[in-house]
């Protein structure tokens, strides 16, 4: 559900000819209800014109940009990047302009799950008023001497580089919000500020703001909004990873235990780290899959923090298109009862991996093969566009659902920008289907992309939403022939990519050529031959024989081993050496 909030604004020219204020807001729409609310006021700078134009466009592209952005982002980024963009336009316009035109102040307001968060440039003012105190939450960007107080140190559109002031905290319901501009918090008392919270309608609130400021003789525009919270959305990743680290751990179950009113069917599996039993809901026997840490890890903070990340990323990844690829998280138990420990709950679905299918026959139809890996792609497209990578993309993690349904599964090493630190630094994936280059490997003249830290592996790139699709083309790979494209592979044995993969059609004569030059592309050595997105990928795969690919030529052998000059004159000048040998001690003289 969306925030249950009360918002009213009001804004006057005053005693001034022209409004130089603006106001915004926006709710979010259906499928973007994760996203929270967002309010913007912005004050536009007399001097130099353009205030009011200024004003306008930074409070509306603040609002209705914020949107657009992806719902793994956190706020302040999105915020961030939004301003930055906003300034970047209104800079460039006034490099062509003296004086100066076109600058204004701004303070953005997002609620989003339970916690707001606030932008912030220049001398508009956000309050909270809590339990009858007022707060103010922003400082004023201007000069500190009495006489200079309306001179601003920043504004949006004076300086290439911005810096924005940004304000995070907990909400709670029945929090009010108030947003002015320098007219009326220059004349209305912070000490007063309280009563007009207190008004039942926001728009009321805002509307009593501004005649009590021209009431008291502000001659400058007067602008207010008042957001007063009714109702708190789910909670975000902040919330779930505090959450996680204060429930305790589940005990070791046994079949038949009981958990918040969840009975035990099965252990289904136990790494050491996570475990992962089989629940039943007695109600309605409905199953579930709970997934949580090994008592071992119990005080394991780092743990805690990743499996918390691992249920939000699920929760934000099925609230839209392409969830069906996806297994549902449920953020409340189905029963209503409270959490009393730490645990994920995913849907239970009937079926077998991948995995589980090849181990039972070395290899499946073309027809299937095709048909898991397109459904697979679009669960990676959804993925790659919210910035999230899988990172464990194999046969295991594709599971075939008694539905024909095929649904990607484990995000507990995923990638999406706010993940720990500790899973960044992770070098996760299961190495035959880890790329080349995350061991190392760099074909002669591909460009260094997504190169890891210092101190990551020396030439290692980081993981991308290509090394996904790379491991997929494994995947498929091995789905079609029985085999792997490079053999076994073992942790940074680059060694391993010395030549390039037979292709599928050699093991598997029902492969079609076509189907051929779509999987090498997958897999190709050199990165710049793969795919560079899953939309490409599937396209290349639903086009079929009508539309094929062009096969690969053949990777030369100085681009897979850099080296094999070296090695070459090395050899020649070792037999030269030994025909020498042979000449000398042999031959007549």
């Amino acid at each position: 559900m969306a925030f249950d909030i009360d918002i009213g604004f009001a804004s006057q020219a005053g005693r001034k000819p022209l409004n130089e204020d603006f106001c915004a807001a926006m709710l979010p729409t259906p499928g973007q209800e994760d996203m929270g609310s967002i309010v913007a006021i912005a004050d536009g700078v007399s001097a130099g014109g353009m205030g009011r134009e200024a004003a306008q466009t930074t409070a509306t592209s603040v609002v209705r940009d914020y949107f657009g952005t992806p719902e793994t982002w956190d706020t302040t980024v999105a915020l961030d990047r939004i301003i930055a963009a906003q300034n970047a336009w209104l800079c460039g316009i006034n490099r062509r302009r003296q004086p100066a035109m076109g600058l204004t102040t701004l303070t953005a307001l997002v609620l989003r799950g339970q916690s707001y968060t606030l932008a912030h440039v220049g001398d508009t003012r956000c309050y909270l008023v809590r339990n009858g105190q007022a707060t103010q939450l922003t400082q004023d960007h201007v000069v500190n001497h009495p006489d200079f107080k309306h001179q601003l140190l920043r504004s949006v559109g004076a300086e290439d580089h911005l810096v924005v002031d940004y304000v995070q905290g907990d909400l709670q319901v029945g929090d009010v919000f108030i947003l002015l501009t320098d007219g009326v918090h220059g004349e209305v008392p912070e000490k007063r500020l309280p009563e007009y919270a207190a008004l039942p309608d926001a728009r009321e609130a805002s509307q009593k703001l501004v005649d009590q400021a021209l009431t008291r003789g502000s001659d400058d525009n007067v602008s207010a909004i008042v957001v007063r919270v009714r109702g708190l959305l789910d909670a975000t990743l902040t919330d779930a990873s505090r959450l996680a680290q204060s429930l305790p751990i589940p005990p070791r179950l046994k079949v038949g235990d009981t958990l918040d009113g969840l009975v035990v069917n099965a252990l289904v599996a136990d790494s050491g780290i996570n475990v992962l039993y089989q629940m039943r809901e007695p109600a309605t026997q409905t199953l579930y899959a709970l997934k949580t840490l090994n008592t071992a890890r119990a005080h394991d903070q780092e743990e805690r923090a990743m499996l918390a990340h691992e249920a939000w990323l699920g929760m934000r990844m099925q609230s839209s298109r392409g969830a069906d690829h996806l297994v549902a998280v449920h953020a409340r138990l189905p029963n209503g009862q409270e959490r009393s420990a730490f645990y994920v709950l995913y849907d239970w679905h009937g079926g077998e991996t991948l995995q589980q299918i090849l181990d039972r026959q070395q290899r499946v139809g073309t027809a299937a093969a095709l048909g898991y890996a397109m459904q697979a792609l679009k669960a990676l497209a959804r993925l790659h566009r919210q910035g999230v990578v899988h990172r464990d993309i194999k046969p295991a993690n594709l599971h075939l659902g008694d539905d024909g349904v095929l649904r990607v599964l484990d995000l507990g090493v995923a990638l999406s920008g706010r993940e720990p630190a500790a899973m960044r630094a992770l070098h996760a994936g299961t190495p035959n289907y880890v790329n080349p280059e995350q061991w190392g490997f760099r074909s002669k003249g591909a460009p260094a992309r997504g190169e890891a830290a210092e101190g990551d592996g020396a030439g290692e790139q980081l993981p991308t939403a290509q090394s996904d699709l790379f491991a997929l083309g494994v995947t498929l790979y091995q789905l079609l022939t029985g085999k792997l494209p490079y053999g076994e592979v073992l942790p940074y044995q680059v060694g391993r990519y010395y030549r390039d993969p037979t292709p599928p059609s050699r093991h598997n004569p029902e492969v079609p050529i076509w189907l051929n030059h779509v999987v090498l592309k997958a897999v190709a050595l050199d990165q710049r031959q793969r795919f560079e997105t899953a939309e490409e990928f599937l396209l290349a795969l639903e086009r079929g024989a009508s539309r094929p690919l062009q096969a690969l030529h053949g990777t030369p052998l100085m681009q897979r081993d850099p080296t094999a000059v070296w090695k070459l004159a090395t050899g020649v000048l070792a037999l030269i050496n030994l025909l020498l040998v042979y000449w000398l001690l042999f031959l007549p003289k």
